[in-house]
């Protein structure tokens, strides 16, 4: 039986990393692989929330304690086949037989290059990103070519429905690294509908467990009066119900900020964004990061930079419903792209 181990720094987040992670465990676990995840913390809650956002099957999966010195390390990951890591930032010491190294942000200005750092890239078979917009930045700050992996969307678990007159963003509810700006899309929501827009509902659904409470109370208060829910904590069925219904998706992380100095500060890919296209839901997100890769504009939506930009777009489809009619079904087809299989498929290769 073939042996692999994990490690991903922020588990208790349980967020776009930790479904890409986790969605490779469960092929790995499928193919009858013995797969460990290294955690010194209690891990049955992780296992209860992967399963729950994510509906992966992690069952089988052991947690294991990390050691705590190289030469332990060392001893501990020699009897693997492949060792999977998710970077923090830092180049680790890996010893299995395979080794990846992936990178879900685009770290820079970390001495990438200094130290030992080149050392221990010589021992990883492959570097893997997570979209382009990363890699262009890991490349330069480790001196790497880095492959791109594009996350996992579980796109045929989500279906269109009968459409209403609803604009839906869905993406946590926090103001720490990577901020959705769900305030940008409240205040544009609200010009919309002082200046005439009626029978339309705008929608907000995301977590609020990292650092996003208070974010959702003021949000709450800014919604006042307006045709406008916030959701909190919504399982993954209902946000699949929730992206049945919409038919426009509206997206601002990374709204003001310079993605060329603060990269970081963007959306790196934009899972939320694909699996409102798989329901036929056209995204209309802010053109910066790794959306743009997956967004071609008027083709399978559209992107924007400023609030007036967003309305005009808007208004656009809500008075064009054959166009909007067209980019739905171009939208479908779009995602197939982003699919668990394919994911899976170009794990495969590398392994």
């Amino acid at each position: 039986m073939k042996k692999a181990i994990f490690f991903d720094p922020y588990l208790e987040t349980i967020g776009g990393g930790e479904r890409y992670v986790f969605t490779l465990v469960e092929s790995l676990l499928v193919k009858g692989w013995s797969v460990d995840v290294l955690w010194n913390r209690p891990f049955e809650e992780i296992k209860e929330k992967v399963a729950l956002r994510f509906k992966l099957d992690i069952g089988k999966v052991n947690f294991v304690a990390p050691s705590s010195n190289i030469i332990g390390r060392w001893r501990q990951q020699q009897k693997y086949d492949l060792a999977f890591w998710l970077s923090d930032g830092s180049v680790p010491f890996l010893f299995a037989k395979k080794n990846i190294l992936h990178f879900q942000v685009p770290f820079h200005g970390v001495s990438g290059k200094s130290g030992v750092n080149p050392v221990k890239t010589k021992k990883i078979n492959h570097v893997v990103c997570n979209s382009k917009f990363t890699k262009s930045f890991i490349d330069n700050e480790f001196g790497v070519n880095s492959e791109v992996v594009y996350p996992p969307v579980d796109v045929e678990a989500i279906k269109p429905g009968k459409k209403e007159n609803i604009i839906l963003c869905v993406g946590r509810f926090s103001q720490l690294l990577q901020a959705k700006r769900q305030d940008v899309l409240i205040d544009t929501f609200k010009i919309m509908i002082d200046k005439g827009l009626f029978g339309w509902r705008l929608i907000l659904a995301g977590a609020t467990d990292i650092g996003g409470k208070e974010y959702f109370e003021a949000l709450k208060q800014r919604a006042i009066g307006y045709p406008i829910e916030l959701i909190e904590n919504a399982d993954f069925q209902e946000i699949c119900q929730l992206y049945a219904q919409a038919k426009l998706f509206w997206y601002a992380a990374g709204f003001e900020i310079d993605e060329t100095k603060q990269p970081e500060k963007t959306e790196h890919f934009g899972i939320t964004s694909v699996e409102a296209m798989a329901a036929g839901v056209v995204p209309l997100v802010l053109g910066k990061g790794g959306p743009k890769e997956v967004i071609k504009q008027g083709e399978n939506g559209f992107v924007w930079q400023t609030k007036e930009e967003l309305i005009n777009l808007t208004y656009k489809l809500i008075h064009s419903p054959s166009l909007l009619k067209e980019l739905s079904e171009k939208v479908i087809k779009s995602s197939k792209d982003y699919s668990k299989e394919k994911f899976c498929q170009a794990f495969e290769k590398l392994i």
